[in-house]
């Protein structure tokens, strides 16, 4: 079945942060009646993470998962840390259990640009993401199999696939606010309800 309303032009946008100051702000205050620019939802954070919990006695793959996210987002990467314990899995309160990168500023934007530019349309069989990777709080996530799809990362020197979820954390409201968040910004959605397509 053909895919409608998806944007066709990812190739052709501006980047993200000129398109929030020049486009985005005036269109959002015009369709939400904000007074100020300061009350526009804006994308405040980008969270890219992976799970380690079954590499937890492999340090190689440890060391290639934080080598990893470095690389794809140029910030140096946390372990993150079991907050309970859970016996069926093996799993220890405290545990290193997943690597996470938390970008904001400068690095976010150019993470974007990256994502939605060059990594997103080289995801197999990509037909769009749909509406409800945008949940009730307005933030946009992102659940990606193959970190092979980031350009910066050499396949000759992959020896694991990794899976990454990316979560973008906007200061929106509600979920009609981060919609129309992202649908301005030009994030290739699928929308069903006849919406209009991303420009």
């Amino acid at each position: 079945m053909p895919i409608r309303n998806l944007n066709s032009n990812i190739g052709d946008m501006k980047n993200f942060k000129e398109k929030y100051n020049k486009e985005v702000i005036s269109e959002m205050k015009k369709k939400f009646g904000f007074k100020n620019s300061l009350q526009v939802p804006v994308i405040e954070k980008v969270v890219v993470n992976t799970g380690i919990g079954k590499y937890i006695k492999d340090a190689n793959m440890i060391k290639e998962a934080v080598q990893a996210l470095e690389t794809i987002t140029g910030q140096k990467p946390v372990l993150t840390k079991s907050r309970n314990s859970i016996a069926g899995f093996k799993i220890r309160e405290g545990l290193e259990v997943g690597v996470k990168v938390t970008l904001r500023g400068a690095r976010k934007w150019d993470f974007l640009d990256r994502l939605v530019v060059a990594s997103i349309p080289r995801i197999r069989d990509f037909q769009g993401l749909k509406e409800s990777a945008v949940d009730e709080g307005g933030n946009l996530n992102i659940g990606i199999k193959e970190h092979t799809v980031f350009p910066e990362i050499l396949p000759e020197n992959v020896k694991n696939i990794m899976s990454l979820q990316v979560t973008m954390v906007t200061t929106a409201r509600n979920r009609q606010e981060g919609m129309e968040l992202f649908r301005l910004l030009g994030f290739p959605i699928k929308f069903e309800n006849n919406q209009k397509n991303i420009q």
